[in-house]
């Protein structure tokens, strides 16, 4: 005997609850329509923005596109939409509600989207039932990610010029300290200029012989120079070499002041957000196959179930007589 799940028998089965069927196969159409119309599924639109990363360094191993996005993702960004566009309202959210939080976090997370392409840029997907509030969000996301690594590189480079600043503030106190020394030394002792008095004197001794007013100013000098010479030339040494460390640390601090006052965009735009014509969900012809295509082979296994139940009692029946 032929088994009853045999393709003859399926097909018999199928032509003999074929009325059947066709009712399963309508309903199936139009249930799946309804349930998947604006009436029981409010329509999102998407509006979408593919960006490349500019002016940021990352800060680990990570590369540039894969911090924006973990930037992009963050909750700074997050609440700042959140508070900007009232989105716990839009999204008809209670804020008594136990899971208000939560929820929020989860409505958001399924509605705004941060990906890295293949190609190594940003790709920013928002949908809502509004097309203009999704092309919105994004441009509100560029401006808050902007605002973010603004102030990222504020604090950063801020700290840098406030160390630049003490260290140059410490570093001038000394410097004066010396200048005043050496100023000192000239008052007290005429020194002024070592190797230039040295010679002056050297000449004027000599030339003199050492019997004249000058030679005895001569030896007054001399005896200074021998005493506090070699302090003015470590002196002179000492302010020459924290000038130039001066000078050098001047212009590191400028560059990080340039760094602390600029006002860049950190991104670049490749494709901009746009408000969307149709909606992007639900799909609704996808629905309505899939749903009549499980109706359907629900509605024959089924069928199958209740035919096999009946070929049985038959067999039996056969059987015994």
């Amino acid at each position: 005997m032929d088994s009853f799940f045999s393709s003859k028998n399926i097909i018999d089965v199928v032509l003999k609850w074929k009325m059947q069927l066709v009712v399963v196969i309508i309903a199936a159409i139009l249930l799946s329509a309804l349930f998947s119309s604006p009436i029981f599924i409010t329509p999102l639109y998407k509006s979408n923005c593919l960006l490349y990363p500019s002016n940021v360094s990352p800060y680990s191993d990570e590369s540039e596109t894969e911090q924006s996005v973990e930037i992009f993702q963050s909750r700074d960004i997050r609440d700042s939409l959140v508070k900007k566009f009232n989105l716990a309202k839009h999204w008809e959210l209670d804020s008594a509600y136990t899971h208000f939080e939560s929820t929020l976090s989860w409505i958001y997370s399924q509605r705004v989207h941060v990906n890295k392409t293949p190609f190594e840029a940003v790709e920013i997907e928002i949908l809502d039932k509004d097309p203009v509030m999704a092309r919105d969000l994004i441009n509100a996301m560029l401006d808050a990610y902007n605002k973010k690594i603004r102030a990222m590189h504020k604090q950063k480079f801020g700290e840098v010029v406030s160390n630049y600043n003490y260290i140059m503030g410490v570093k001038k106190v000394y410097m004066d300290s010396l200048k005043n020394k050496t100023q000192e030394l000239g008052m007290k002792y005429g020194i002024l200029q070592y190797e230039a008095q040295t010679r002056e004197v050297l000449r004027a001794y000599l030339s003199t012989g050492g019997g004249s007013v000058r030679s005895a100013e001569a030896k007054a000098m001399k005896k200074n120079l021998e005493e506090k010479g070699g302090e003015m030339l470590v002196l002179g040494e000492m302010i020459k070499s924290e000038s130039g460390t001066f000078s050098a640390m001047k212009l590191d601090a400028d560059r990080a002041l340039l760094d602390y006052n600029r006002e860049y965009t950190y991104v670049n735009v490749l494709s901009k957000p746009f408000v969307a014509d149709k909606k992007a969900y639900p799909i609704r012809w996808l629905i309505v196959v899939f749903s009549t295509l499980a109706a359907f082979f629900m509605a024959v296994l089924i069928i199958g179930l209740i035919e096999r139940g009946k070929f049985r009692s038959l067999s039996t029946d056969g059987n015994e007589g």
